[in-house]
């Protein structure tokens, strides 16, 4: 069981990272932070990333284009997609690249918190207290 796992947060958003940030360090997680798609996927590969979440909307490699690369690299890796532009597109894209969520923004804590936890329990076991 991991004891504290690691979260890869890539968004172009320097307040939401560091909202996240501070929210999931509190919940027991090593974070880690991008500001675009391209620095998040070469994190992806040097790091021991345990899930993902990642803005649809960034410069270099959009959210998509990240999932994409991770799937190449890293096909059971559990990614969130977050977006403010969220339509059946964009979900059925993201569901093309088996992302495990799609959330719309603005993101309400306690779903992402939820989906978060969902994600680390049917992947790896994991149930954080609190």
């Amino acid at each position: 069981m991991l004891a504290s796992p690691t979260l890869l947060i890539t968004d172009d958003d320097a307040a939401l990272r560091e909202s996240l940030a501070t929210a999931f360090t509190r919940r027991g997680f090593k974070v880690t932070l991008a500001e675009d798609g391209q620095r998040g996927l070469d994190i992806a590969r040097r790091k021991g990333i345990h899930l993902v979440l990642v803005d649809y909307q960034m410069p270099k490699l959009t959210g998509l284009e990240m999932l994409a690369e991770l799937r190449e690299i890293r096909p059971d890796l559990p990614c969130i997609l977050m977006s403010a532009a969220l339509d059946e597109v964009v979900r059925s894209e993201a569901e093309k690249m088996r992302a495990y969520g799609v959330m719309s923004k603005p993101l309400r804590l306690s779903e992402i918190d939820r989906i978060v936890r969902q994600a680390m329990r049917k992947f790896y076991g994991w149930a954080a207290e609190g």
